[in-house]
């Protein structure tokens, strides 16, 4: 599903030169659940970010669902972003202004999708991790896990063949940790989806297929 070969991620300024990534090459099964951990600055992040197609590697190749996306330009890498992934991160990224229900829609705007299609597909979303009472709640109506759930929704709205999650359970208590982390992995389970999940939880990381360890932006299990 997700085959990157030799990346390498460097950032420049005039007087320093950081290389966040050192030649990462990494293959990853269509419906394997993978964790990604190590310290805080090692290039978890960075990693995730060259999977979703939100940054560019400085050299090697990212292949996507055998899809090379090196040549690709900013309107066809949204469209594939769209299209095959959804993003889950740790401070949810939810619009406070918006109905939770609203708030699931926005992915299929982009895709010109009917309102009444949207509507559909955005409850059915809400159904899958618990929250079809709250639709039409503000996100600051809600729980921290509340939120994490919609984030969730927002995901999987538009059935993307891969999610990336960058620490979902970060700011959550253990309890609640395990219960989005469980939403997860039914989701893998049950429907196919391929899952990219960085953490600092060793014991949520020991629950998916494999785990991968980086320390100082290089692969080291």
């Amino acid at each position: 599903m997700i085959s990157l070969t030799n990346i390498e991620k460097v950032y420049r300024t005039d007087t320093i030169e950081t290389l966040a990534l050192n030649s990462i090459s990494l293959d990853i099964a269509k419906g394997e659940f993978l964790s990604i951990m190590g310290p805080s600055g090692c290039g978890k992040s960075t990693l995730l970010n060259i999977m979703g197609l939100l940054d560019t590697p400085t050299r090697g190749q990212v292949q996507i669902a055998d899809q090379p996306t090196q040549h690709l330009n900013d309107k066809q890498l949204a469209h594939f972003r769209n299209k095959k992934i959804g993003f889950i991160f740790q401070s949810y990224h939810l619009i406070n202004d918006l109905k939770v229900l609203d708030n699931v829609e926005l992915p299929l705007l982009y895709r010109h999708s009917a309102a009444k299609e949207r509507r559909l597909l955005a409850t059915a979303a809400l159904e899958k991790v618990g929250l079809s009472n709250r639709i039409r709640h503000f996100p600051t109506q809600l729980s921290g896990g509340q939120k994490q759930r919609v984030a969730i929704a927002r995901a999987i709205v538009g059935q993307p063949e891969i999610i990336l999650a960058d620490e979902p359970t970060g700011n959550l208590d253990s309890a609640m940790g395990h219960e989005i982390m469980d939403i997860l992995l039914t989701l893998n389970k049950t429907e196919g989806t391929t899952i990219i999940m960085v953490t600092h939880d060793e014991i949520m990381a020991r629950k998916t297929h494999r785990l991968v360890r980086l320390f100082d932006g290089t692969q080291v299990q």
